[in-house]
């Protein structure tokens, strides 16, 4: 964990407290109590989404030269999810998580980091989209009572180039040789060490990442799927404010969660977004009628909902990595 880590958990962390505490920590864990067993059934509801990411992931498969499923695809991804919501490495941690458990389900490293890296761009281009489905929504809704509606086609605008541009940045360096070029960096940096193997494997990486985007059928289909991920996920949101006594309309849940998620995206190098979803929350909340409180208390069900189906997650990761260390080491031994 490195030092600028730390800064940013703790900063996290104090953010974190400071705005349960400045909103009064009773009333919001009163609030979410209402919940009860309705908590387990949003993380059960929660696998949904995570279906559809994963079969997302199987979309852009290699199926000449990748053996996989999408049995391996979803634990991977229920892996990676894990590890970005509850490991001290922000959203970094993911996709490197991802891409060790289908290698550790015997996919050559190269499709596996091909698929990750552009199935995790293109869920990103899909969030963009669910971000602007949401603004629209919510934009459409404040234009009617308000009568700023003409505003509304500038707002979407801004806010797509906004959210679209680190996407397009990390599209466009992934077509001209990310891995290899950042390696044949790195080795002009540390020129004493030979780093010929791991510069081939790179250059390898983007052979397959060229080969993934040079079939635009998987990708758009990719993109579909990750996309009714994201609008699937909606209910999360839908259910718990049913559930804490806080009833809303779809459209409601839809900007929340849409908007949410963005604020939880941009905040990707601290770690699990701590304090920074909250107080996205809470900024969110007026906007479609929702108390401090509610607001809280769902940002915290969402937070229970990835330990319940984290912990097994990060269990299950420590697991592979100990049987593909155990596969290793006897494959050794038997040479």
């Amino acid at each position: 964990m490195t030092r600028s880590a730390i800064w940013l958990l703790a900063a996290g962390a104090l953010l974190f407290a400071g705005v349960l505490v400045s909103h009064g920590l009773a009333p919001v864990l009163a609030t979410l109590a209402r919940a009860g067993w309705g908590l387990l059934l949003v993380a059960l509801f929660h696998a949904l989404p995570l279906v559809l990411d994963a079969v997302a992931i199987v979309a852009v498969f290699d199926a000449t030269v990748a053996r996989g499923s999408w049995r391996d695809a979803l634990l991977a991804r229920w892996a990676g999810e894990s590890a970005n919501s509850l490991m001290p490495m922000g959203q970094v941690a993911g996709p490197v998580v991802m891409v060790r458990s289908l290698t550790h389900h015997r996919m050559p490293m190269a499709q596996a980091a091909a698929a990750i890296t552009v199935s995790t761009t293109l869920q990103g281009l899909a969030q963009i989209a669910f971000a602007l489905i949401g603004v629209a929504s919510l934009a459409t809704q404040a234009g009617r009572h308000a009568g700023h509606s003409r505003h509304i086609g500038v707002f979407l605008l801004i806010a797509g180039i906004v959210l679209a541009l680190p996407v397009t940045l990390f599209y466009l360096v992934q077509r001209r040789g990310l891995f290899g070029r950042s390696m044949r960096t790195v080795a002009r940096l540390w020129s004493r060490r030979d780093w010929s193997r791991l510069t081939s494997r790179a250059e390898e990486i983007d052979v397959a990442v060229e080969r993934t985007y040079a079939r635009p059928g998987r990708a758009l289909a990719s993109f579909v799927l990750s996309l009714a991920g994201w609008l699937v996920g909606t209910g999360e949101v839908y259910l718990i404010l049913q559930f804490i006594g806080t009833p809303a309309g779809w459209l409601d849940a839809l900007a929340l969660e849409s908007l949410g998620q963005a604020v939880r995206g941009a905040a990707f190098a601290v770690p699990g977004a701590l304090g920074v979803q909250e107080g996205g929350y809470l900024l969110l909340a007026p906007l479609v009628g929702l108390q401090p409180d509610a607001a809280l208390a769902l940002s915290l069900a969402k937070r229970a909902r990835e330990i319940v189906l984290g912990v097994p997650g990060l269990l299950y990761l420590y697991l592979s990595e100990r049987g593909w260390r155990r596969r290793v080491a006897c494959a050794t031994a038997g040479e």
